[in-house]
């Protein structure tokens, strides 16, 4: 008796379903293999993934930074920049276009330090110009081969930034790609800035470590002068607003001249937005670029998120077409469990913390919002256009 219960039941949940359930049962089987996929064989490459070799001799390094009216900024960071435990390296703050004392604060630090220099573009009324131009001059202003990009408003985790960086150029790389992540603050919006700003570390970092490249930040990332120049730097996205950091990579990184570099001492950390607004624009600015990526990597990412709502979808439907909840529950426990270890492993190889119980809605949330992001972006662009 007992065995045909057992069986009977099997029956009811795995055979006798209706064509919907069918259905909705596969779509959602799918979604969650997909899913485990990426969370298993990129996203969890990133916490244990160790370099095999390290570069035996640290080449000069030349620190671009870019800076617009970011005076407090650079006083409080620069320094940090400076006072790097490297053993010959320079950095070239780029002023551009400030109406505030960066030029004034410059000229004062270069008493104190002799490896920074500056270049100044001043204020043209007739023509306007994005952090590309001031990024491309800066290059051009570089002594040495080998480039480190970050933002006024970052500063190293320690003073063995540079140095690490310099170790991960071996076996003839061209790129290093860092983590830059954002400062603790209270409330929710820092919540979720640094889990979007991790999970996006996840993927490219992760990507770059199977061998699939598609982006940086500008925040902490390095490459020759000889690529940039070589690959015509920005010519072909000059336009756009964004993509000095993520469109570059995208064309130019490959699985053979791409390296990682994840020691702690290695990461920069920002100053997060401090509103929902400013956060807002900065993100619709950011995914601007991402149609422009390589057909490949808009799958690559676009699949992640697609299968990521196909599985609360999935669920939902079930729901719905009343199949039997507490398997779904199953489901759905067993990803979210997957999902927070894999999360817990790459919050603590970030030191990242304080949102990790917070990240199962966040991972619901967030493509919500960059779908609304998306069609804002549209919109504006038609606007723009029909004016």
């Amino acid at each position: 008796m007992h065995i045909i219960f057992k069986s009977d039941f099997v029956q009811d949940i795995f055979f006798n379903l209706t064509t919907a359930q069918w259905i909705g049962l596969s779509v959602l089987t799918v979604a969650l293999l997909v899913q485990l996929i990426y969370y298993l064989f990129i996203y969890l490459k990133v916490p244990v993934w160790e370099p095999n070799e390290v570069s035996e001799s640290l080449e000069p390094i030349s620190v671009i930074i870019c800076a617009r009216n970011e005076a407090e900024n650079l006083a409080i960071h620069l320094p940090k920049v400076l006072e790097q435990d490297y053993p010959d390296f320079e950095v070239i703050v780029v002023n551009d276009c400030s109406g505030d004392d960066t030029e004034m604060l410059l000229a004062e630090l270069k008493l104190k330090y002799r490896n920074l220099r500056s270049t100044t573009i001043e204020q043209d009324n007739k023509f306007s110009h994005g952090k590309k131009l001031a990024l491309t001059i800066g290059m051009k202003a570089a002594k040495y081969e080998r480039l480190v990009l970050t933002d006024a408003d970052c500063y190293p985790a320690s003073d063995q930034w540079l140095k690490e960086i310099g170790k991960s150029y071996s076996h003839k790389k061209l790129i290093v790609l860092g983590y830059g992540g954002y400062l603790t603050k209270p409330g929710f919006l820092n919540k979720l800035i640094r889990f979007d700003t991790l999970f996006i570390a996840m993927q490219y970092l992760g990507s770059a470590i199977i061998k699939r490249p598609y982006m940086g930040v500008g925040r902490n990332l390095s490459y020759n002068k000889s690529l940039f120049f070589g690959g015509k730097g920005f010519s072909s996205h000059y336009k756009l607003k964004s993509g000095d950091d993520d469109l570059f990579i995208n064309e130019n990184a490959t699985g053979a001249n791409t390296a990682v570099c994840l020691a702690k001492e290695s990461f920069t950390r920002s100053i997060p937005q401090s509103s929902f607004s400013l956060w807002a624009q900065q993100k619709k600015r950011h995914l601007t670029t991402a149609p422009h990526y390589k057909v490949g990597d808009k799958w690559l990412l676009g699949l992640e998120t697609f299968t990521r709502m196909l599985f609360y979808a999935g669920i939902i439907f079930l729901l719905i077409v009343k199949w039997n909840p507490w398997i779904l529950l199953g489901f759905f426990v067993f990803r979210m469990l997957v999902q927070l270890t894999i999360l817990k492993l790459n919050m603590n190889k970030f030191d990242e913390k304080g949102f990790w119980l917070w990240s199962p809605i966040f991972d619901l949330i967030l493509p919500m919002i960059y779908l609304f992001f998306i069609i804002s972006n549209s919109l504006n662009r038609q606007r723009n256009t029909w004016n």
